[in-house]
């Protein structure tokens, strides 16, 4: 018998069962590793004794998918996957991509549009009135109502749209297997309103000792009142201190129950135990696999939530800002398993999470009172009652470093380089750097502009230079070349082409050419597409500069790569709008060459030494 969940008729009655109690939905293809969503709410709820059955990536054309496994006894949990379909359908310029690394073969294609919203419909169709539960990060961010990027208009709560009978939100194991329970007792779907965790339909006679948001009407026709209603959310976002949100139509309420409280240690150590395979399906084996298994395969996550609330991350309200870790044992018998695992050689690739170095609590308040809903742990600078440090973190990788097999432990997944100079005790810094990077570490500084970095809520470009001075006088010390590998994004709120230039300057003085340049994306859920939609920041309602326009936005991208010869055309035309053609010329100081005569071959590229003029 297949040691994976079933995903066909056939490998679910070979086990004995004709009609599972949940048939789970997802637009990614069957990765049994926890690292993956719907594996993890697949083995919890195999945990407990219910049945499973997994729809992977069905033809969303009609409902005839939909019935491969009739009707489930339960209900049907639907996601659209690891990855909002729109972002991996579409690139931030609004093109199509071609690939998708959550798919067979990497082919992309296969997951439609707004796939919650899709395959919801198309169940209704298959089976009328049978539960349907959304969750996922797409449905979590789309939870009540949120701009669109790709209509660019204001669109109503996930739940209405798509029919659905619930969302769950955020981290949902401890709501689904709430939901699973109710569902099992006979207790109608429509009437599980008190979930926490979840966004559902409700009266507006029952809201009250709540919080009333905006109505949908009002935040389509009012930017301010929907930085208000941001605001709202953003205060309520916390598993301790949250309130009960209610968002008025004009037919009806949602009603946004407090976000669930973190797992506890306990609970994360019994899901990373759960029987997966660690691998994808075999039937995915003919088509070249699942590329997006390379990453975590010999990966482990050590953490989960994450109070760095970088403006432009949906971690905030998808998995929180409170941090919690795996037990040190639960972490070392994964680490035992992966070390036996075909293809292993020798390499743990990430111990991590959302940031790797945050292991633990911010502060003691934090454990009795929640997160401060009116101030930060970490941006600019560093909350005063903020506890830093490294100890824990760095005891658990010796231990890992320690196992048989095991040649060396790599950190992948981010270091908050700002919490990491601020702590005293190097000892972390130096083990750092000699034994787990691999020549290189990615590290997010995401711009120099202050301006820009405050809106992003990260620290200040002299702090991202004081960590590279320590970081290049450590390995010096160890004798060893490593570098860098910085981060950038282009086009966020705040920065203006005069922004840009001053990024692409930097990079000029410091002879970088950064390979990693992201365009912002104004997905669903963060505080930074927030301020793309309303040219405010909604927790100071400051106005804030938007570049909107889709030439300027590729202006700033390009700019930040000026070196690209494919990109000489966008970074005159900026340099040009900017007022700043002083940068095109044969100064060393300058981005392009003119064009002109024989120097038309010179695009983007800097002058041979000794060419005349």
């Amino acid at each position: 018998m297949s040691k994976f969940l079933p995903i066909t008729k056939e490998e679910l009655q070979s086990r004995g069962i004709d009609e599972p109690d949940f048939i789970l939905v997802t637009g990614d293809a069957y990765v049994d590793h926890p690292s993956f969503g719907i594996a993890v709410i697949g083995r919890l709820l195999e945990s407990r004794g219910y049945t499973v059955a997994v729809l992977s990536r069905p033809n969303a054309a009609s409902a005839k998918s939909f019935r491969v496994f009739g009707r489930p006894r339960l209900g049907f949990l639907v996601t659209s996957g690891n990855i909002d379909s729109m972002v991996s359908n579409y690139t931030a310029a609004k093109k199509n991509r071609s690939d998708d690394l959550y798919a067979p073969g990497g082919r992309g294609g296969g997951r439609p549009d707004r796939a919650c919203i899709t395959y919801s419909i198309r169940i209704r169709e298959a089976f009328g009135d049978v539960p349907v539960i959304l969750g996922g990060l797409e449905a979590s961010l789309r939870r009540l109502a949120h701009y669109d990027y790709w209509t660019d208009k204001v669109r109503r709560s996930i739940l209405l749209d798509s029919k659905a009978d619930l969302v769950v939100y955020g981290m949902g194991e401890r709501a689904i297997l709430e939901i699973a329970a109710a569902l099992k007792e006979g207790t109608p779907a429509g009437k599980l309103t008190g979930v926490r965790g979840t966004v559902c339909r409700c009266n507006p006679a029952d809201a009250e000792e709540t919080v009333i948001l905006p109505s949908f009407e009002e935040i389509t026709k009012d930017k301010r009142k929907y930085a208000e209603s941001f605001r709202l959310q953003y205060a309520n976002n916390d598993g301790i201190s949250g309130r009960v949100l209610v968002e008025p139509y004009a037919d009806g309420c949602i009603r946004q129950n407090p976000p669930s409280e973190p797992l506890t240690t306990e609970e994360l150590d019994e899901i990373h135990g759960l029987p997966f395979q660690r691998t994808y399906h075999p039937a995915y084996e003919s088509e070249g696999g699942v590329p997006a298994i390379k990453e975590v395969q010999f990966s482990i996550i050590s953490t989960r939530g994450c109070y760095g609330d970088c403006g432009f991350c949906s971690l905030t309200f998808h998995q929180g800002r409170m941090v919690r870790s795996r037990g040190d044992q639960s972490i070392l018998q994964e680490a035992e398993i992966i070390t036996k695992m075909p293809g292993f050689k020798g390499y743990i690739h990430d111990v991590g999470g959302p940031t790797a170095n945050f292991r633990s609590r911010p502060c003691a308040k934090s454990e009795k009172r929640g997160i401060c809903a009116d101030r930060e742990c970490i941006g600019q600078s560093l909350c005063k009652n903020l506890e830093v440090e490294h100890k824990k973190y760095l005891a658990l990788l010796r231990k890992i470093r320690a196992l048989p097999g095991i040649k060396k432990v790599f950190i992948r997944s981010g270091v908050r380089f700002d919490y990491l100079i601020a702590d005293p005790d190097t000892a972390f810094f130096n083990e750092l750097c000699e034994h787990h990077v691999s020549g290189q570490l990615k590290v997010a500084p995401e711009h120099i502009s202050d301006t820009v970095l405050k809106l992003m809520n990260k620290p200040s470009h002299s702090v991202y230079i004081e960590f590279k001075k320590r970081y290049d006088r450590i390995n010096k010390k160890l004798g060893k070349k490593q570098f860098l590998v910085p981060y950038y994004i282009s086009g966020h709120p705040g920065s203006g082409l005069k922004e840009a230039i001053e990024l692409a300057e930097y990079f000029r003085d410091n002879r970088l050419y950064p390979e990693q340049v992201q365009d912002f994306y104004p997905t669903p859920g963060t505080l930074s597409t927030c301020m793309y939609h309303t040219g405010l920041n909604p927790l100071t309602m400051e106005p804030v500069y938007v570049a909107r326009d889709m030439s300027e936005k590729a202006m700033q991208r390009a700019l930040l790569q000026y070196k690209n010869p494919g990109n000489y055309e966008l970074v005159r035309k900026a340099l040009l709008k900017a007022g700043r053609k002083d940068l095109i010329g044969y100064d060393k100081r300058c981005l392009l060459r003119p064009v002109s005569g024989r120097h038309q071959k010179l695009r983007g590229k800097p002058r041979r030494k000794g060419a005349s003029d």
